[in-house]
């Protein structure tokens, strides 16, 4: 109840800045030389990509390419079939030997075609205006070198990226993606406290939904036992009049039968009985409507009872489907954000391995230069002390000489 929402993660101007891909220009001679590197790779990779295409449609390029490119692209596609068909001849083979010999022929092969493409590319590119046609033959290029290529331009973008920012910048990234790291963390503990606010709520309804319905059986059992005994009170009291009837009848035939003279005062009785009788079934029968009238009454109450139940349970099904469709909403964000998280969490990883590249290759450098100063070092030493050995002998040879003469 008293969690607050997910907070939104706040971008600076300074992080977007750092984030978006932006037009950078080189602004160092390393740079410059770096940048024409990839620019070269990407032009070859391009025109590589064209060769299969020239070859298939080498009739209609004929005239525009030449005969020195013509024969050599001729030569390239003699080379591929037959690294085709060596690749094939060799996967149906299973002697070792013959197995080795294809190795050692594929190698070879190899080796021919990459100087092949070597030169076809070279004397493309001694043609610029040969390479400006064949731009327009790139909706040709296959896919997954198309593919390689815009892949190779992304990493161009990044190295020129990455070789233009400035360690402030690098810093206020950094912080950019912890902040980020951080906000994701709070969001998500809020996420949970908030489903489990919103299971004790459903829990909750769900009890109160069950007291009520435990009710509603209650009173409709209630309701049942009332006609129930109504029916059979009224059963009882014909019963009881039929009895009396029925004696009374029997009390008068035998005073008929028994005294005569007392004919009149017996009828008189009989009108008084008959009266009285009228009167009890009068009374009855207004007892009776009154009881059907309190039963209506009871059944009216009872359905207006359950339209208000039924409009309570409209009431509280309304909120729970806000509710559901409230959290699916805050589940998509999640989702988000977790992918987010994700990708945050892969550069960071890229980062980490360049960096743990970089510092190997500085120690590879730091302990190839110690070395090469201890040789030095040491050829130094020996020279110095070779020059003293050879004095020390020309020193020995000249008192040699004197002695004698």
């Amino acid at each position: 109840k008293g969690m607050q929402p997910p907070e939104k993660a706040v971008i600076t101007p300074n992080a977007v800045k750092m984030l978006d891909l932006r037009r950078l220009k080189p602004n160092s001679i390393e740079t410059e030389r770096i940048i024409i590197v990839l620019d070269e790779t990407i032009a070859q990779l391009e025109l590589n990509s064209l060769i299969p295409h020239i070859i298939d449609s080498l009739d209609r390029f004929a005239d525009v390419l030449g005969p020195e490119i013509t024969n050599n692209l001729i030569e390239h596609q003699k080379l591929s079939s037959e690294i085709e068909h060596l690749l094939s001849s060799s996967e149906e083979n299973e002697s070792s030997t013959r197995a080795e010999e294809q190795r050692g022929c594929l190698c070879l092969l190899e080796q021919r075609l990459k100087c092949s493409v070597r030169d076809v590319l070279r004397l493309l590119r001694a043609t610029p205006s040969l390479c400006w046609a064949l731009k327009y033959e790139a909706l040709a290029r296959e896919s997954p070198a198309e593919v390689f290529i815009k892949a190779f331009k992304e990493f161009r973008n990044f190295m020129l990226e990455r070789l233009l920012t400035s360690s402030r910048e690098e810093e206020e990234n950094d912080q950019f993606l912890d902040d980020i790291s951080l906000q994701i963390q709070k969001n998500t503990e809020a996420i949970t406290a908030l489903q489990a606010e919103l299971a004790a709520a459903v829990r909750t309804r769900e009890e109160e939904i069950h007291k009520k319905d435990n009710v509603i059986k209650d009173l409709k059992s209630s309701m049942q036992d009332l006609t129930t005994d109504c029916k059979a009170a009224n059963w009882n009291i014909k019963e009881e009049g039929i009895k009396q009837e029925e004696e009374e009848l029997e009390a008068s035939q035998e005073r008929c039968a028994r005294l005569q003279q007392d004919v009149q005062q017996l009828e008189a009785q009989l009108n008084t009985l008959v009266l009285e009788h009228r009167a009890s079934e009068l009374a009855l029968l207004k007892r009776k409507r009154r009881m059907e009238t309190e039963i209506v009454n009871w059944i009216q109450k009872y359905d207006a009872h359950m339209e208000e139940k039924q409009a309570e349970y409209e009431e509280v099904h309304a909120a729970y489907t806000e509710e559901k469709n409230q959290l699916s909403l805050l589940m998509e964000k999640r989702a988000v954000l977790l992918q987010e998280y994700s990708q945050i969490e892969e550069e960071r990883r890229k980062q980490k391995e360049k960096e743990e590249e970089e510092l190997k290759e500085l120690n590879t450098l730091s302990r190839a230069a110690t070395r090469i100063q201890a040789f030095w070092k040491g050829y130094l030493v020996r020279s110095l002390y070779s020059s003293k050995l050879k004095k020390k002998k020309k020193k020995k040879k000249g008192k040699g000489k004197k002695t004698k003469k």
